[in-house]
């Protein structure tokens, strides 16, 4: 499998909500009611936080 560029990367963190801090993430996944099944990660490309499955 390639790698992504840039450009594909930068169009994932798009396509995701960003949250300003981790708890506020895992306060989503517990609200929507998925929080085992996801993780929160500082996404690299914008500085927010994401919600990602685990």
């Amino acid at each position: 499998m390639k790698k992504p560029t840039a450009e594909e990367r930068r169009h994932r963190c798009t396509r995701k909500r960003r949250y300003r801090t981790q708890g506020d993430a895992l306060d989503a996944a517990l609200l929507a009611g998925v929080e085992r099944a996801r993780i929160a990660y500082r996404c690299p490309i914008c500085g927010h936080w994401h919600l990602a499955s685990g």
